[in-house]
């Protein structure tokens, strides 16, 4: 027995040395990322006028660049394309609020950002255009979508905004539904309309009954099938989306699928250009 335990150790072992050397080998050969330096944030240019006017959408807000963050692995500097993000957010909300804007940039240490785009971020983040708001800006870097570093915040003070649309609403303040998922069904011209409520002239809110696997779209004329909203082509589904529009200039928005039978609230917000669907 005890001969048979050494035959078996001595011929254990050297597959044991044989696996150690192995993993020892991998260990060596792998590659580690050390860091990178965080990114340094500054302003070019800026208007000097903080009130954002639609007259001059075309003219420069801000010009920003910041530093390469030079990510380093254990072998040397990276040759990795790096990508950017830019955030915008409100001062006080540490770029936690969830409508928070952010830019998407491939490669560049720059980006100029024009007084219409810097009005359209703001706007996506529903913020009122009648007072001013203090927002800022930051660069995030990654490597890969990992290895996130984060640079210093600018800020910008007293910015008002000025009114705008992601789609226009309808000049003639109204909106109905057609349908077959609809009382209505696919009439232009119904005897009595079912009007949506008018919040405010970018959002409007209706309570509908459904029939369940249908369609629906909303027109702003009676006896007209432009100006109407439906859904953006492949962009959303029956509890939200984004609005599409044919003003009488391009081809006719998809229909909305009903999210069922029963009564629903509908809410067209065409500040930011997007419906949405909840059981009532």
């Amino acid at each position: 027995k005890i001969n048979m335990k050494n035959n078996l150790i001595k011929f254990l072992l050297p597959s044991f040395l044989l696996i150690a050397m192995f993993s020892c080998k991998k260990d060596e050969n792998q590659i580690f990322l050390e860091g990178g330096k965080t990114p340094v944030l500054s302003k070019m240019s800026i208007v000097t006028d903080s009130v954002l006017l639609r007259v001059n959408r075309d003219k420069e807000f801000v010009f920003l660049k910041w530093t390469n963050p030079e990510y380093r692995f254990t072998t040397g500097p990276s040759s990795q394309d790096v990508t950017y993000t830019l955030q915008i957010d409100t001062v006080g909300s540490n770029f936690t609020n969830p409508k928070i804007q952010e830019i998407s940039i491939s490669k560049d240490l720059g980006k100029s950002i024009s007084i219409g785009d810097m009005n359209n971020y703001l706007t996506k983040m529903e913020l009122a255009v009648d007072i001013t708001h203090n927002i800022e800006i930051r660069v995030v870097s990654n490597l890969n979508n990992a290895a996130k570093l984060y640079s210093n915040a600018i800020r910008f003070f007293r910015i008002k905004m000025y009114e705008d649309f992601a789609v226009n609403p309808p000049t003639s303040d109204q909106l109905f539904v057609v349908g077959d998922g609809t009382s209505t069904g696919w009439n232009n011209n119904p005897a009595s309309p079912e009007f949506a409520t008018r919040v405010s002239k970018g959002l409007y809110v209706d309570t509908i009954m459904f029939e369940s696997g249908k369609f629906y779209k909303f027109l702003a004329m009676k006896g007209q099938w432009q100006p109407q909203y439906g859904l953006k082509k492949d962009n959303g589904n029956s509890t939200s989306g984004d609005l599409g529009l044919n003003d009488g200039t391009t081809t006719d928005p998809e229909a909305i699928p009903t999210p069922g039978t029963g009564l629903y609230i509908v809410t067209l917000n065409f500040t930011t250009g997007k419906y949405t669907v909840v059981p009532k």
